[in-house]
């Protein structure tokens, strides 16, 4: 299997009243995240999180409002996944999309890739997530539709 490459997408769904689809990893139980992955082969990042939320939520991105926010954090990759890197990768960078639901819907899981999933109110999704990047996107969607956390 290759490497991974370090350049990832994190994508934040949501509906207008900021309920947040969160999912809990299947190889890390009680890690909950929005919709993450790497890019593959030459595709962009658009590209990236369209088909990430397709595998990991079977929702089709396109028929939504998916916006990049036009924000990346670049974080240390957590030792227990480095393995998923070429030697020496220590970094990884994260872009940040919105995908904007009507309402909640349901979604069909990858089991290899999560648990369970759940839609919650945005601030208690703030308070659910391992990774700090989600937490500031979270913030960043609050501060969209004028809320603080």
């Amino acid at each position: 299997m290759p490497y991974k490459t370090p350049v990832s997408v994190l994508v934040l769904i949501h509906t207008p009243d900021l309920k947040v689809l969160l999912l809990d990893r299947a190889d890390r139980p009680g890690f909950w995240q929005s919709v993450t992955g790497s890019i593959e082969g030459d595709e962009t990042l658009r590209e990236t999180a369209i088909r990430e939320v397709q595998e990991e939520t079977g929702l089709e991105a396109e028929r939504f409002r998916l916006v990049d926010w036009q924000l990346s954090n670049v974080y240390e990759i957590y030792p227990h996944w480095r393995h998923r890197y070429a030697p020496g990768v220590t970094q990884n960078t994260e872009h940040v999309f919105g995908l904007e639901l009507p309402e909640p819907l349901p979604v069909t899981l990858n089991s290899r890739e999560h648990l369970r999933y759940e839609w919650i109110d945005w601030r208690d999704a703030a308070k659910r997530v391992f990774s700090w990047t989600n937490v500031e996107a979270l913030r960043t969607l609050g501060e969209k539709y004028g809320q603080i956390l």
